[in-house]
């Protein structure tokens, strides 16, 4: 493999890794050309073994023998760049990485009716825009047996850095694609759909007629002000948690987890 020495980090080719934005990243107007930024050896491996094809990778000089060892070894054609401690530690949130960085290709988000194919239970990310909370959802659903996850456009991108490594590789292990509104078009797929909110007409969440639906999606809204009440209006349910000491909510990532949990199928 190409072993690169560096002195500086103002190299072009490092330019994926220290100086370009998310959205420069995501690169719309070329999308086959679109990278993501995977952080720590673990995150990386999960990656790679979800089948996702790397491009480069920035490590610290000491890690080419030890963490990085299985990612050289499974991908010995890419050019690694590796430096001093000090000189990588300037970039920011290096430090907490394990000294392994790796520039991965973008996959094409794929179909709707492709993701929801054999899925019995997805969860809807309606403008989350919090990337700590993207990937924690990601992390609950893939621990806690949900199928899918769809997002709508105004929603934080799963492939965000932060979102990544918050998710601890989760992202890479549960399908998921964008959705448009309205998200009544579910039904076209079988799927009832529950919104996660406190109104009126909101029933519990154990309530057996939502364990009983044989295809349901979870519907989580943003982190202030909850799903608007079009969104609500569209589900088929809407379902709160039961809360004690007066308190009326939970942070949406939390929420998840315990929908995911209360709602699984056997």
């Amino acid at each position: 493999m190409p072993i690169i020495e560096i002195s500086d980090l103002s190299n072009p080719r490092l330019a994926p890794f220290v100086s370009l934005t998310e959205a420069q990243l995501r690169n719309r107007l070329h999308p086959e050309e679109a990278l993501f930024i995977a952080e720590s050896p673990k995150v990386i491996m999960t990656a790679l073994g979800a089948g996702l094809s790397p491009m480069a990778l920035l490590c610290e000089r000491r890690h080419l023998s030890g963490d990085a060892a299985p990612i050289l070894a499974k991908c010995p054609n890419i050019p690694v760049y590796t430096g001093d401690r000090e000189l990588l530690a300037s970039l920011t949130g290096y430090t907490l990485t394990r000294g392994v960085l790796c520039a991965m290709r973008r996959p094409a988000a794929p179909p709707l009716g492709e993701v929801l194919t054999s899925a019995r239970r997805v969860a809807v990310i309606d403008s989350v825009t919090d990337t700590t909370n993207i990937g924690a959802i990601f992390r609950s659903a893939a621990a806690l047996g949900i199928d899918a996850v769809l997002l709508t456009p105004t929603s934080c991108d799963p492939l965000n850095r932060r979102s990544i490594r918050v998710s601890m590789g989760s992202v890479f292990l549960v399908p998921w694609t964008w959705i448009d509104p309205p998200l009544s078009r579910l039904h076209d797929f079988g799927f009832r759909t529950v919104a996660m909110a406190l109104t009126d007409n909101s029933v519990s969440i154990d309530d057996p007629a939502l364990l009983a639906e044989p295809r349901l999606a979870i519907v989580l809204g943003t982190e202030g002000d909850g799903l608007s009440s079009d969104a609500i209006a569209e589900c088929d349910y809407t379902a709160r948690i039961p809360m004690a000491h007066g308190v009326d909510s939970l942070n949406v990532a939390a929420a998840s987890a315990v929908a995911f949990w209360q709602l699984r199928l056997p």
